[in-house]
């Protein structure tokens, strides 16, 4: 007789500390936390039929809330953002404060000079273009162009501004590269 309530005791110990582990595991690790969020906006915008790398959003994660912000040169990929951040499983809002960039040939047109001239004569500058998720970024508004993102070191922020300031049509160029350090991209 003892030894069975020790056995239902040790069992039932078990279970309470095993349901409490893999609560704890569900809120750090889970989707409903705010890191989880974070997550699920990420791959849903790197999922959208139309971001590029003429696009540039960001966002924010406050509890339940995402904010989301940043330029696209098409108004449709505002609106994809929005939806597809709106169908994650515990958001209870998204604000949104895309800027959809003017419909402009001239515009378009020194998108696809940017990516000629670096493709041409940036040497390494075409890669940070390439992948699903370009680390640098090309954002055209009426000739002025910005470049947000990521590349190894100074000299390629360097030699990209150069060459986005070369292009023709092309009044001003800011940029917002950021060096990794200890990376090689």
């Amino acid at each position: 007789m003892k030894y069975l309530r020790n056995l239902l005791f040790f069992t039932v110990a078990i279970i309470a500390f095993s349901s409490v582990t893999t609560s704890a595991q569900t809120n750090v690790f889970g989707k409903n936390t705010e890191q989880g969020i974070e997550r699920e906006v990420f791959r849903e915008i790197l999922k959208l039929n139309y971001y590029g790398v003429f696009d540039a959003i960001s966002f924010k994660v406050e509890g339940k809330v995402v904010y989301l912000s940043g330029k696209v040169h098409q108004p449709i990929t505002k609106s994809e953002a929005k939806r597809a951040v709106e169908s994650i499983k515990g958001i209870t809002d998204v604000i949104d404060t895309i800027e959809v960039l003017p419909l402009s040939s001239f515009d378009d047109q020194i998108r696809r000079n940017i990516v000629r001239e670096f493709d041409q004569r940036g040497g390494n500058i075409y890669r940070y273009l390439q992948s699903l998720n370009p680390s640098m970024r090309v954002i055209v508004k009426n000739g002025h162009v910005t470049l947000e993102g990521y590349v190894a070191n100074q000299s390629d922020a360097n030699l990209a501004r150069l060459l986005a300031n070369s292009v023709f049509g092309v009044f001003s160029v800011k940029t917002n590269l950021m060096v990794e350090r200890g990376k090689n991209l």
